[in-house]
């Protein structure tokens, strides 16, 4: 009987801490960050991918900086993944400032007939909406999320002088 009252005591116990924590989380006044893409540069690929280093501007609306260890992000474009990367670097978003962040991204050659596919379904090519989530760890607490969303207007591509009617 006694290992039951135990039991019952730990998961009250799990229950509060978990309360707490979230509690702590909902009281937090940090604001989200801005982030932007500030520039897209070719790399090497493997057979059939394609690599491209995704420059990311952020942003710190914040009174305290921003330590982060690690950045992970995927786009979708015409609501269908496009192209997903990771890195290690670690740095520092200094209070109201800002930083500018390298991701090598990969796009497969199955994500590009995909997309290929859903163009030809996409009734106009002038609005195709795109979302970039990605986030920055930084610890249990510090992991800092981010979502950026859109539209592109690939119209020129589809008036291309050489594209057949």
């Amino acid at each position: 009987m006694p290992s039951l009252t135990f039991r019952l005591a730990g998961r009250l116990l799990a229950l509060l801490l978990a309360l707490s924590l979230a509690g702590c989380a909902a009281f937090s006044t940090r604001d989200p960050l801005n982030v932007q893409v500030a520039g897209i540069e070719p790399l090497p690929g493997e057979g059939l991918e394609l690599r491209l280093l995704v420059k990311l501007r952020l942003q710190n609306p914040n009174t305290t900086p921003i330590d982060y260890h690690g950045v992970a992000l995927s786009l979708d474009v015409n609501g269908r993944r496009l192209a997903s990367g990771v890195s290690d670097r670690q740095g520092t978003v200094p209070r109201f400032g800002e930083a500018l962040l390298q991701v090598p991204v990969s796009i497969s050659a199955f994500s590009v007939a995909r997309q290929a596919l859903g163009l030809a379904e996409h009734s106009g090519m002038d609005a195709v909406p795109y979302v970039l989530r990605g986030k920055l760890a930084g610890g249990l607490f510090g992991t800092q999320r981010f979502v950026d969303k859109g539209t592109l207007d690939l119209s020129p591509l589809a008036d291309s002088p050489y594209r057949r009617p």
